[in-house]
């Protein structure tokens, strides 16, 4: 799951999202488009593009909605909640500070942008936690 503690990564953030598009795929075939629209005011048309194996473009706290949805799964504030926490103890682990993020960063994200982004200041797109999330856990020992 996205929102866990990551020590190791694929070859590319491309890699990692796929991985994650496909837990969230999963969600959504187990539900139903209809039922996880509903639930989660997820964009019907986001949804019907990750059924089908594609990348939509989707913010942190949509793809925390989708994944709460799952068996087992804690509430969307909470995985969203831990999915910004473990992005902060990688960091830690990493010794990374968030310049040192930016400039591993293969998106255009500024150091300002990362820290109010992982403190939840400001709003994060799921492509830019996949990315930060790659840089961290590719740094990490």
């Amino acid at each position: 799951m996205f929102y866990e503690q990551r020590m190791s990564v694929p070859d590319s953030p491309a890699a990692l999202r796929n991985e994650y598009d496909r837990d969230l795929a999963a969600v959504v075939e187990e539900r139903g488009v209809d039922a996880v629209a509903d639930e989660t005011d997820v964009d019907r048309d986001q949804l019907e593009t990750l059924a089908e194996g594609d990348s939509p473009a989707l913010t942190l706290e949509e793809a925390a909605r989708i994944q709460s949805l799952a068996e087992g799964e804690p509430d969307a504030d909470t995985i969203e909640t831990m999915a910004t926490e473990h992005l902060l103890l990688g960091m830690s682990t990493a010794v990374l500070d968030v310049d040192a993020v930016e400039s591993r960063l293969a998106i255009e994200m500024d150091a300002k942008e990362i820290q109010q982004k992982i403190e939840r200041r400001a709003p994060m797109s799921f492509e830019e936690f996949v990315h930060v999330q790659y840089v961290i856990a590719d740094g990490a020992p």
